[in-house]
Parts: structure tokens; C-alpha cells; sequence
């Protein structure tokens, strides 16, 4: 089978697609049949060399919609279920962005009913990056929220997922943005906010100590970069949200995009073999949802 790797680190022109073994699954694991794979900025981070492996074949993809192909003993699933998962790891020889991928049957989830492979493929990883981190704040409703980079992937679904906690969003964003963040559900910042305006700041734009300094005394601060948060201050709790794989939350999650109340947006797609050319669109920045790979 075809898959997109790194065999040297380095920008966009260092992924390649090559011929790999198809992979077999043991006890409880599936086999998907990749029909979509979302491109991440972690994606990006790998390919530079940012988690290591130096001198290994490193497979690239943490999301994945497709289709159950084949599975080992002790799992409820059955080839030919239409599915979505987060296949989560930095350092693997053969990631989501491949023809085929065996991951854990506990990651797996029902694939959304009312949007096509490609939409569905842009859900596992920011979507579960985004209810985690607020899990983290425990944020009850009528508190204040602000979203930093609110109309990015993990910031828009934070702006959804909070709304319907009742909670009272703010989105920092562009101005050209606030719109869209307007539309997720969350009150544009008018400027820069004030100092210790919100009772908690979800940071999807990695501002760091810059956001710490909106947060009351008191308050919670959850970054998206695990151990990179700004150390505590004014009894503000910080941390740092360092996504899982979870298919009964994932489940929630498409059953929310099969309500209405998830948006899924897409900003390109590129067969598997320009793998190189959808890395090279992701580093160039302005990208609004996610650019995803068709086998």
C-alpha cells in the first residue's frame, strides 16, 4: 500500500509516498480502508523533526474516515462499518495518511451520517483536542470563556462545544474572522481584551504568557501544547491539554455533527501521491479548516 512519510526531516518537500507493508491488526484492533485523512499542524511538527526519530521512517496522520476493512478478535466491529478514529502517536512507520491504517477498537467511532468522508476525516483529532481542554477549565454555565484563535480548528470547535455549556465565549480572531466566529457562536473581541477579563482562557493560538494576562486571579488557563503552558500566577491554574484517543467521546462528538451543532470545514483536498503540495498549502499559512488527503 501507499503511504506518506518522512524518511529526513525537514519542510514540505521532505514527505514522500512510498510503497509500505499493509499492516495487520492484532486483538483488539481495527484495519480501516483510509477514504479521507485531515492534515494537522502536528502533522507539520513531525515532518520537521519537533518529537524525534531521527534516522526512522516516520508515517504522517492523526485522523482518518473510512471504512472497517479488517479486524482482530475481540472487538465489536465489523468490516464494512463506515468509521472514524484518531490514530495518535508522534513517532509511528505508517500514520492516517495511507491507503490503510490499523488502529485501537476503543478509538473507533461511528462515522457522522450527514457529511461526506472528507468532512468526517476533519473531526477526531481537533474536535477531541478541543472537549478535552475544556474538561480541563471545568468551567460551569454563565462563566466567561475566551478563545484565542476562535476561527482555527480546535479554537472553532471550543467556541461551539462551549456555547452549548452555556457558557459565555469570547473569540479572539483576525478581523477579517468575525464573522465566522460570530457564527460558531462567540462574541468577536472588540481589540485587545483587558487583563483578567474572563474567568478562563482556552489558548488554540499558543499567545502563552500574552493570554495568561486575560485571565482573572483565580482563574484557569489551558494551552494546546502539552508542557508548554505559562507558569502559574495571581492563583490562575494553568495546564495544558495533551489529546487521547477516545471512541465513546468521539461518538458524542459525530453525533453532534449529525445534530447540527458541529461545524466541519474544509479548506482543500489533494490526492495521497501530493501529499508534499497539501504540507506545502499548511505552511503557507491563512488556512481556514483543514486540508485533507483521498487515497
Amino acid at each position: 500500500m501507499r503511504a506518506a512519510v518522512v524518511r529526513s526531516f525537514g519542510g514540505p518537500e521532505s514527505v514522500e509516498v512510498v510503497e509500505s507493508e499493509l499492516p495487520e491488526p492484532a486483538a483488539r484492533q481495527v484495519r480501516i480502508k483510509v477514504a479521507a485523512a485531515a492534515v494537522n499542524p502536528v502533522d507539520a511538527g513531525v515532518r520537521a523533526g519537533a518529537f524525534g526519530g531521527a534516522g526512522k521512517q516516520i508515517g504522517l496522520g492523526w485522523d482518518v474516515a473510512g471504512t472497517v476493512d479488517a479486524t482482530g478478535v475481540a472487538t465489536a466491529w465489523s468490516p464494512g462499518d463506515r468509521v472514524v478514529a484518531l490514530d495518535h502517536g508522534m513517532v509511528k512507520a505508517v500514520g492516517t495518511h495511507a491507503e490503510y491504517v490499523v488502529v485501537d477498537a476503543d478509538a473507533v467511532a461511528t462515522a457522522p451520517t450527514t457529511v461526506d468522508a472528507v468532512h468526517a476525516a476533519t473531526l477526531p483529532l481537533n474536535a477531541l483536542t478541543a472537549a478535552q481542554a475544556l474538561d480541563l477549565l471545568e468551567l460551569e454555565e454563565g462563566r466567561s470563556l475566551l478563545v484565542t484563535g476562535a476561527a482555527g480548528a480546535v479554537g472553532g470547535f471550543a467556541v461551539q462545544l462551549a456555547a452549548r455549556r452555556g457558557v459565555a465565549v469570547t473569540g479572539l480572531a483576525r478581523a477579517a474572522d468575525e464573522d465566522l466566529v460570530r457564527s460558531l457562536g462567540a462574541t468577536p473581541a472588540a481589540g485587545e481584551p483587558s487583563g483578567g477579563g474572563f474567568d478562563a482562557v482556552l489558548d488554540a493560538a499558543v499567545l502563552g504568557e500574552r493570554a495568561l494576562r486575560w485571565v482573572r486571579d483565580g482563574g484557569a488557563y489551558v494551552g494546546v501544547i502539552p508542557q508548554a503552558q505559562p507558569a502559574p500566577a495571581r492563583g490562575v491554574r494553568t495546564s495544558a491539554v495533551e489529546v487521547a484517543a477516545d471512541g465513546a467521546r468521539l461518538a458524542e462528538l459525530v453525533r453532534l455533527v449529525d445534530e447540527g451543532a458541529l461545524t466541519l470545514r474544509v479548506a482543500g483536498t489533494y490526492a495521497l501521491d501530493d501529499a508534499a503540495e497539501a504540507h506545502a498549502r499548511l505552511a503557507g499559512g491563512g488556512v481556514r479548516g483543514r486540508i485533507v488527503l483521498v487515497p
